[in-house]
């Protein structure tokens, strides 16, 4: 099957399109698609009824939380723009009913659509299922020569990371959300793990969760890392002052009195399961092994100290 047009319900699936260098073929996104800013310029088929950038963490957690026990959709479809895609493809995604249009809003957009679309799922939970997507979607596109290329250099950075680990070992913590707290889960524990860090509360491949903050000071990380869904590092340090600054539990612990609080560029580099997220796993090297990994070079402002 030959694919000429291409709907993208997944942001990390539009930035993969973009470095296959078929965005000519690109009739379709979400509201998240930003990456690259020409993908910002395609017509949008999906947006969310939640604006975040208007509301606090709470707010937003507790307007998910209700769509989804009410059985509302956090987002929409834009029938019109979605008919005159008129798309072959539709790349969606089964990770998180939360993060991006998921079965819902896929099976709307079948109904909706006279001519039925071929269908491809990006499911990752590791890093290793997130380079296997590369592949599979490579073979969809017939960009085969291509995804190896790509693959290639993802796994070598990889191993440029893995192969130079320091024998003593700092205890990690990755927060998913604030407020309330929420653990980093599916590829997040494994890329700590890889940058030299020994992972805290969570696993590999399980969604995140819930959690209080005597789990957290239980813990008592050496490092913690706030990447919330979403947010990029500006966002969360307006949210850390707002919900943790003064927190007195929150001031006990031997991260905060070190001073190895970190925020990263969520969005970007580690929300979405995306090639972008070895740039991630360069970013949590530089702040869990900065001896070691002063000299690798990682996006402008794509992590900073928080204090």
């Amino acid at each position: 099957m030959v694919v000429d047009r291409i709907v993208s319900f997944l942001p990390s699936a539009t930035e993969l399109l973009y470095e296959f260098g078929v965005e000519d073929r690109l009739f379709g996104v979400t509201h998240e698609c930003k990456y690259p800013d020409t993908a910002k310029l395609k017509p949008q088929v999906i947006s969310s009824v939640i604006n975040s950038d208007e509301l606090t963490s709470d707010e937003i957690n507790t307007m998910t939380c209700t769509l989804l026990r009410d059985g509302g959709d956090i987002f929409k479809l834009n029938e019109q723009n979605l008919k005159d895609a008129n798309p072959d493809l539709i790349i969606s995604q089964e990770t998180c009913e939360v993060c991006a249009a998921y079965t819902t809003q896929v099976q709307k957009a079948l109904d909706l659509l006279s001519k039925k679309p071929k269908l491809f799922s990006m499911d990752p939970h590791n890093l290793s299922e997130i380079i296997q997507s590369v592949t599979n979607l490579g073979k969809i596109l017939e960009k085969d020569q291509k995804a190896l290329e790509i693959v290639n250099s993802l796994e070598q950075r990889i191993r440029n990371i893995g192969n130079s680990q320091n024998h003593e070992k700092l205890h990690v913590l990755a927060l998913e959300w604030l407020e309330p707290f929420f653990t980093a889960g599916h590829w997040i524990p494994e890329m700590i793990e890889v940058s030299g860090g020994i992972n805290m509360i969570s696993k590999t491949g399980e969604h995140s969760r819930r959690m209080d903050m005597g789990e957290i000071v239980e813990s008592d990380p050496d490092v913690i890392i706030l990447m919330p869904c979403g947010f990029d590092t500006q966002r969360i340090v307006s949210e850390y002052d707002a919900i943790l600054k003064d927190n007195s539990g929150w001031n006990s612990l031997k991260a905060v009195k070190n001073n190895q609080i970190f925020a990263v560029d969520a969005n970007s580099f580690f929300s979405k399961p995306s090639i972008r997220t070895i740039d991630g796993l360069e970013i949590l090297a530089k702040i869990i092994q900065p001896e070691r990994f002063d000299h690798l070079v990682v996006p402008a402002d794509s992590f900073l100290h928080v204090s």
